[in-house]
């Protein structure tokens, strides 16, 4: 009987391994995401800068 409960507590803890390393996983997804997020909301921002910028430098030259 207590190799059923040590293959039960091995089992176990396997059990809890594998949810740690699925909530690292879940963890790192959303890491990502959001990094994916601010840097695309970081990308428009200075596409918006440049195209400013452009527009005051278009305006200044002389024709």
């Amino acid at each position: 009987m207590q190799d059923g409960a040590a293959d039960t507590a091995a089992v176990d803890r396997i059990d809890a391994a594998i949810a740690r390393i699925e909530a690292a996983i879940t963890a790192r997804a959303r890491s990502s995401d959001s990094l994916a997020k601010r840097h695309a909301a970081l990308k428009a921002r200075m596409a918006e800068a440049v195209a400013a910028l452009d527009d005051v430098i278009t305006r200044g030259s002389p024709n």
